[in-house]
């Protein structure tokens, strides 16, 4: 049965944004609308249901049996969820998306995958097809033909909703421009039956604010997905009434635009009969679609979190057990208990085979355990002009205008969105004018204040074929979006062997300029730097911005472009060198080169009288301030990338001079600096003349709006020509 809640009038008008108007006045036309038909369940497709359920249920009682060997590594099972979750997966096609969550194994298997392939990721076998041993039981990614493309999807509860949401986007972006969805193989002519995005969540995760950023988008954009929200009514040891003040069900009233189900997740016809009209609905492109379907939990919230701690309601749980549900239902419709009995049989002697074929399954090869930390770059060489005859200086704003505009024209599969990027502002500083009204609001657009969206949906995007250039609009205001960038981006690459790195290039306005006081002149670089698997760059003039820039969109990897505002204008005294020549269209730098900046006289090295300052951003125009004082003397390495490191171009640096001085705009305690300076003198030891200096800003919680206060906390040229005084001296 399904249950659709129609709105009152009030639920259409008096919005103040037109879109979520137009969003919720589709809705309400839609509840009017006919129900989809859906053919009547025959015996077949029944029989079929059963035998992959018992399938399901032989697993987890096989899991238990053998649990000193099948609990080495933590995981869940569907016991309990198997009907609703075969009714999704009996739905789904080879052309859509999918984002199903850990206890999702009957999913999988009504996918088509073999309980084999399950096992041996349970076991963290070599042969695991997702991630070869690397993660957890039922966390799959895969492109398979006739399957959904799964990405991959985290632990992190409620997660999955935001890349979810992102493929629909990218969807809907690509049917509205016409353009073929490359992981589909689809020319550009659209396909009869229009691709979704499947995002399967328990109903936990619903309380995660992530979850509501994800509704948001999906609802102003009006995208091709549907939420099945699997409700057991358990947490881990918490209850839903100790959770939550409310169900999905009534959770999604808040939400016009959203339209929203309720289906008996126990029971197979009642789950098939609501998804497919929420497919149908979603497939006409008529928006979202949130399915409530309430489960019984059978089965231990994990194998490491047994039911028998805790569980006080297993009684009446059993009671909606959908396997005895279904076998009632099949000898209703007259097929025999004897055939049933051998379907079950089957479903046994499956699960024992593949059991102890995936026991006798190679272990991964220990030598491969760093393969796949990211995607091989696209860029090895600079290439391009980077001073054209008769180029103008250009500044660094500008410059990464110009980048952006080049490969929004170049890459038809290229968007680019954020905060106040997209409209008429362009960006708060700018850094996007007149891009929306030059390529679309489609392409070009503003986004809520949703950090944890702007970063989360682009592993959705790119899945799907997009390519996202999206912008955070100020380095302080990143935090929100940490579980994102942590949890499905810097792991994608890595735990699903190379299949789904995230190309996304990230935007991130960085560092002080005067004035811009304690949340909006912050430096971020070395929390950054402690995630895995992402790129950082961090340019510090306009020709390095644009060649770097091309080069992070082209990375397959996900790729932070720090853009330092007190260089975006030169305004700030001493910043002038940042304006450059501006490349030609096409210049491109590889990520992880560095550059010297500023080269030592060749006289003064050989008597032995340098130094070289390894810096980055604004460190390169204090070091060139300071370094008049020492004519002659100073070298400069502008790192450009933080990760990848160019240590070599450091080590070499490091045995040219033997005096080093690490600068860097962060407070100096714990910072890269100082770990990139205790790299050096452990192997460049031997090389050196005097101990490795660091230069930071003051160990403070916050930059100080008042400008004095600001002077005294940060480096400067002064202070850098104090620290390269002593160095020289030694």
């Amino acid at each position: 049965m399904s249950d659709f809640a129609a709105p009152v009038a009030s639920d259409t008008t008096d919005f103040a944004n037109p879109r979520v108007a137009a969003a919720a006045a589709a809705a309400a036309e839609a509840f009017t609308a006919p129900a989809t038909a859906v053919p009547a369940h025959d015996a077949n497709l029944l029989r079929r249901t059963y035998r992959l359920m018992h399938t399901a249920a032989e697993m987890a009682t096989l899991f238990e049996e053998e649990k000193t060997t099948a609990s080495r590594y933590v995981h869940a099972t569907a016991r309990g969820h198997e009907a609703v979750q075969l009714a999704a997966a009996f739905l789904l096609t080879g052309n859509d998306y999918a984002a199903p969550y850990y206890r999702d194994d009957a999913l999988l298997l009504g996918l088509g995958l073999r309980p084999y392939e399950l096992m041996l990721q349970l076991l963290a076998k070599a042969d695991d097809p997702f991630s070869g041993g690397r993660t957890y039981y039922s966390h799959p990614s895969l492109r398979r033909a006739g399957i959904p493309v799964i990405p991959h999807q985290s632990s992190a509860t409620g997660m999955q909703a935001i890349p979810a949401t992102g493929m629909a986007h990218a969807i809907s972006y690509f049917e509205k421009q016409g353009l073929a969805i490359e992981s589909l193989n689809k020319s550009a002519g659209w396909l009869a039956e229009k691709p979704l995005v499947l995002c399967s969540i328990g109903d936990g995760a619903m309380t995660e604010g992530e979850v509501a950023e994800a509704l948001q988008m999906a609802i102003l954009h009006q995208l091709p997905i549907v939420y099945l929200v699997q409700d057991n009514d358990w947490g881990i040891s918490a209850t839903g009434r100790e959770m939550r003040a409310m169900n999905a069900y009534e959770f999604a009233a808040g939400f016009p635009g959203l339209r929203r189900m309720q289906v008996d997740g126990a029971d197979f016809e009642s789950s098939h009969t609501g998804l497919a009209e929420a497919f149908a609905h979603v497939r006409a492109r008529r928006g979202p679609v949130l399915v409530h379907a309430k489960c019984p939990l059978l089965g231990h919230h994990t194998s490491g979190v047994r039911r028998e701690w805790y569980r006080s309601d297993l009684a009446a749980h059993q009671e909606q057990d959908p396997l005895p549900r279904l076998h009632q239902r099949l000898l209703a419709l007259g097929v025999s208990e004897e055939e049933l009995d051998g379907l079950r049989a089957e479903a046994r002697a499956t699960v024992r085979a593949d059991w102890a074929e995936a026991l006798a399954a190679p272990n991964p090869d220990p030598a491969t355990f760093a393969d796949h930390e990211f995607a091989p770059p696209a860029v090895t060489e600079e290439a391009g002009e980077r001073s054209p005859a008769g180029a103008e200086k250009a500044l660094m704003v500008d410059a990464a205008l110009h980048a952006v505009d080049d490969i929004l024209q170049e890459f038809p599969e290229a968007l680019f969105y954020g905060q106040d990027v997209g409209g008429e502002l362009g960006g708060v500083f700018r850094e996007a004018a007149l891009l929306a009204k030059k390529y679309g609001e489609a392409r070009v657009f503003n986004t809520p204040i949703q950090e944890a969206y702007i970063v989360g949906s682009t592993a959705g995007m790119a899945a799907v074929g997009a390519r996202p250039i999206v912008e955070i609009q100020f380095a302080d205001y990143i935090w929100p979006a940490l579980n994102q960038l942590v949890e499905e981006l810097s792991k994608s690459c890595y735990l699903t062997m190379g299949k789904f790195p995230i190309p996304a290039l990230i935007r991130v306005p960085i560092g002080a300029y005067g004035g811009g006081g304690p949340y909006h002149s912050g430096s971020i670089e070395s929390t950054l730097l402690t995630i895995r698997g992402i790129k950082v760059v961090y340019p510090s003039n306009a020709a390095d911005m644009k060649g770097l820039m091309r080069a992070a969109f082209l990375d397959p990897n996900p790729v932070i472009m720090l853009e330092h505002k007190g260089l975006y204008w030169s305004k700030v005294p001493g910043t002038e060198e940042a304006k450059t020549v501006e490349p030609a269209a096409g210049y491109v730098i590889p990520l992880g080169v560095a550059a010297i900046a500023q080269a030592a006289d060749a006289e003064q090295l050989a008597r032995g009288n340098t130094a070289v300052v390894v810096t980055y951003g604004m460190g390169v125009h204090w070091a060139k301030a300071a370094s008049r004082d020492f004519p002659g003397q100073i070298e400069i390495l502008d790192l450009r990338t933080l990760n990848p490191l160019d240590f070599d171009a450091v080590t070499a640096a490091t045995r040219r001079h033997g005096k080093v001085l690490v600068l860097t705009e962060e407070s100096l305690m714990n910072s890269f600096a100082e770990s990139l300076a205790g790299r050096i003198q452990r192997h460049c030891f031997t090389a050196l003349d005097a101990p490795v200096f660091t230069l930071g800003a003051a160990n403070l919680p916050a930059i100080a709006l008042n400008v004095e206060l600001e002077k005294q906390m940060l480096p400067s040229a002064a202070k850098v020509a104090v620290a390269l005084g002593e160095l020289l001296g030694y």
